[in-house]
């Protein structure tokens, strides 16, 4: 049998033989969308207990209920590192969730700065886009979205033991290498920090400022890339400064 290939989030509980039922949107998504049919096969997972084989066993208007069959895959321990990252607007936004979804990470933060382009965020329509992103990448985790952080909060109230990584515009500093410790990047918004803001980030005793290439990088562009760095599993070693 071919494995399914359609995955799905759903925020219920995933046990053998279980029935489930899935949101309206969702039986509108398999039904009209994809197509399926009762005795179809898809792939459910919850952020906690793995990922799941389901049937489908009634599929019509507003309505799907699927039989949980077997579990294809135990939850995993994921990467504990967040984005940080300066508001920015509306498109650019969207894919920042959508990548750092894929990269891997488990908490995404929005962040006012003195210079970031917006102050607000729609977080309903973020967290969809972080769900879809997880269900086509095959991740088994979708990360918490968090609502924005004026700068000085999020530093007056940092987490003690989780190291911030700065990323810093002038390439002075090292790339970041790989950690499977807990931590944070932190990106400016397309004007740069302001000085004051610089300084109450240095101030912070677990900031190192990281390099991400010799190029100045739009804000969107560095929030992937840093990342990418962070949490890759065995990065070549010609990206690596030692």
């Amino acid at each position: 049998m071919t494995a399914p290939s359609i995955r799905l989030f759903v925020n219920l509980p995933l046990l053998p033989s279980l029935t489930v039922g899935l949101s309206d949107a969702q039986a509108h998504y398999l039904g009209n969308v994809m197509r399926l049919a009762e005795g179809d096969e898809i792939l459910l997972f919850n952020g906690a207990q793995g990922e799941w084989r389901a049937r489908l066993q009634a599929l019509s208007k507003g309505t799907a209920l699927l039989e949980l069959l077997e579990q294809t895959r135990r939850q995993e321990q994921e990467p504990d590192c967040w984005l940080c990252f300066a508001l920015l607007k509306r498109q650019k936004t969207d894919l920042v969730v959508e990548k750092a979804t894929e990269l891997g990470v488990s908490i995404i933060q929005p962040v006012i700065t003195a210079r970031t382009q917006a102050d607000h965020v729609n977080l309903g329509r973020l967290r969809a886009i972080a769900i879809e992103a997880a269900e086509q990448c095959e991740r088994l985790a979708v990360p918490e979205i968090r609502a924005p952080l004026k700068l000085p909060a999020l530093l007056a109230n940092w987490p003690a033991g989780r190291a911030l990584y700065l990323a810093d515009e002038r390439r002075t500093a090292p790339i970041p290498r790989p950690t499977s410790a807990p931590a944070a990047l932190l990106i400016g918004p397309e004007g740069g920090f302001t000085g004051a803001e610089i300084d109450a980030i240095g101030a912070k005793p677990d900031v190192t400022r990281v390099s991400l290439g010799r190029r100045i990088l739009r804000a969107e562009t560095a929030a992937i890339a840093g990342l990418a760095l962070l949490l890759a599993s065995d990065p070549p070693e010609e990206m690596l400064l030692v």
